[in-house]
């Protein structure tokens, strides 16, 4: 019953679907907060699972059904997670901030960086109980309707507290119970600048060449790559986020020949004519650098052209 409901996902994507098809197999009461709906509903959402090595069968899609819940129907929330792209973060969660209880934890989910800066005043001028915490993940998912997602890889979540009250043990408990490979980190943010790094490389790269992740492991990509990682680093550490520069290289060329066939969610967006992440990619490297007066040049090139490119 949709009064049962205590965690909210908002964005229905790709990612949005995958984590919650984990938690309503894990037992959690989870539903979708609605657009435009105008009052809630049951939506049936379809699920293909991971195949394994062994399995040479057609492996069938499980549908299964989820609550979506309106902006007046949150009284019982206890947590959000945002699904949504970077830059549709504030936009989407503000509006709902006065709608959710004062004890509702938020948690960000997405890819890029830069929400949380913005979002972190806003949680702490809220009532007592109320908290920020971010993650990342590198699971594998692919939308293949609306309402329908296959699994295509196994990966790390890692989810830590950023501001505000911290998610209570019940909560933190059930999503690392519910999420395959999952953890609970103390230091958060140069988990997600690690993510970074990898974003920072491959999506725009991919987006401007127009290839799979895979040709990235040219020797002409390779002084880019060098690049972006190095003044990523350099203003990581500016911002008191001290990066394995060795470690960063090795990961960014570990996903480049994991992922070889794929194509990044930048290529597919500019491919689509849709809006990239790249202002919270590259874009968010370039603006933490201005900040500590420094400049980032190679991620201020990708950045401005994957922006041409874009329009």
């Amino acid at each position: 019953m949709t009064h049962a409901v205590d965690i909210a996902i908002l964005g229905a994507g790709a990612v949005g679907q995958l984590i919650c098809r984990q938690l309503t197999v894990a037992g959690m009461n989870v539903g979708f907060i609605g657009r435009n709906a105008l009052e809630s509903s049951q939506q049936v959402l379809n699920f293909t699972p991971l195949a394994s090595a062994d399995d040479h069968q057609q492996i069938q899609a499980i549908p299964y059904s989820v609550p979506i819940l309106t902006a007046d129907t949150l009284d019982n929330i206890r947590l959000v997670i945002v699904c949504v792209k970077a830059y549709q973060v504030l936009d989407a969660l503000s509006p709902l901030l006065k709608q959710l209880p004062s004890q509702c934890h938020i948690l960000l989910l997405h890819n890029g960086m830069g929400p949380h800066l913005a979002l972190a005043p806003l949680i702490n001028a809220q009532a007592n109980g109320r908290g920020l915490s971010l993650g990342t993940t590198s699971q594998g998912v692919l939308r293949q309707a609306h309402w329908q997602i296959k699994q295509t890889g196994q990966g790390l979540t890692q989810l830590g507290h950023f501001a505000g009250a911290e998610l209570t043990k019940h909560y933190r408990n059930a999503l690392l119970a519910a999420i395959p490979s999952s953890e609970w980190v103390d230091a958060i943010v140069p988990c997600l600048w690690q993510k970074l790094a990898v974003n920072a490389a491959i999506n725009p790269l991919t987006a401007l060449y127009q290839c799979p992740n895979g040709k990235l492991a040219e020797p002409d990509f390779s002084e880019m790559i060098n690049s972006i990682i190095d003044e990523l680093v350099m203003v990581a550490a500016h911002d008191g986020v001290s990066l394995d520069q060795s470690f960063l290289h090795d990961r960014v060329y570990q996903v480049i020949r994991l992922t070889a066939g794929n194509f990044s969610s930048m290529h597919q967006d500019i491919a689509h004519q849709r809006r990239t992440e790249i202002d919270q990619i590259n874009g968010y490297i370039c603006e933490r650098a201005q900040a500590h007066g420094l400049s980032a040049p190679v991620n201020a090139e990708l950045w401005a052209r994957v922006k041409q490119l874009a329009v």
